[in-house]
């Protein structure tokens, strides 16, 4: 591995441990949530979309699943993730709150004797826009999640035109991000007082 790349992932593990210092410690999260949430929602992408995917929030993340109750009743069809046994994002069609449960790592997740049947399924090439959650961003739509890659490996198969719209409060933004070749640039950053346009993947 080159001193460049071990560079990078030592930067991106200081942003990602300061990143989660400024969620945890910011204010408000439920009033800046409903802030970002009714900005995503009233993005042109999401309003003429088909099939949105919203992540559903865990500990100190914006929180998305106040919302979903609105988007169920929008018409849309929605999907949320959740993670296998082999660390992959797999994708269900939510059709009420009810189909939830607490799963993995304590995330809202759909409960376990629905996520395999066949209707519930949903392919990554059905989305038309993918909320994106993450722990820090830049401008640019650089992001560093986790560190275990289960949305870049996910993201790699959506569709070219699928919009990739990551929410974060204005603390998770950061000057750059440092990034390596598997990692996937944002259409859009969504903070609580600013939209700003990503270089996408045209990066």
């Amino acid at each position: 591995m080159s001193e460049s790349v071990l560079g990078g992932a030592e930067l991106k593990s200081k942003i990602r441990k300061i990143a989660f210092a400024n969620r945890k410690a910011q204010e408000n999260k439920k009033e800046l949530s409903q802030t970002i949430m009714a900005t995503f929602m009233a993005q042109e992408e999401y309003k003429s979309a088909s099939t949105v995917m919203f992540y559903v929030d865990v500990r100190a993340e914006v929180r998305t699943r106040h919302d979903l109750p609105s988007a169920l009743a929008s018409g849309k069809k929605v999907v949320v993730p959740w993670c296998n046994d082999e660390g992959e994002l797999e994708l269900y069609h939510l059709e009420s709150m009810d189909e939830l449960e607490i799963g993995m790592y304590k995330i809202l997740e759909p409960k376990q004797e629905l996520r395999r049947l066949p209707h519930k399924q949903v392919s990554v090439k059905e989305l038309d826009v993918i909320m994106v959650p993450g722990v820090g961003f830049d401008s640019k739509g650089g992001r560093t999640g986790m560190g275990k890659g289960y949305y870049d490996k996910c993201l790699q198969h959506a569709r070219p035109d699928a919009s990739l719209t990551a929410v974060c409060f204005d603390c998770q933004m950061f000057d750059e991000i440092p990034v390596q070749e598997h990692d996937i640039f944002m259409d859009k950053v969504i903070t609580e007082t600013t939209v700003h346009n990503g270089v996408g993947r045209t990066a």
